[in-house]
């Protein structure tokens, strides 16, 4: 299990390699896709969406 520190070490590394700019980007990309990953376990696409809306 990770302490403490070790979280703020981990968020520090990340900070100097991706830079502040980078971080807010990756983030959303990263929410996207699990977005897309829990969609497509529930078994539900973009067309069933759009049927359902109309």
């Amino acid at each position: 299990m990770l302490g403490t520190w070790e979280i703020i070490l981990i968020a520090l590394v990340i900070l100097l390699i991706f830079g502040g700019k980078k971080i807010p980007e990756l983030m959303k990309g990263i929410g996207k896709g699990m977005r897309s990953f829990r969609q497509g376990v529930e078994g539900k696409d973009d067309k069933e969406e759009k049927t359902e809306n109309k």
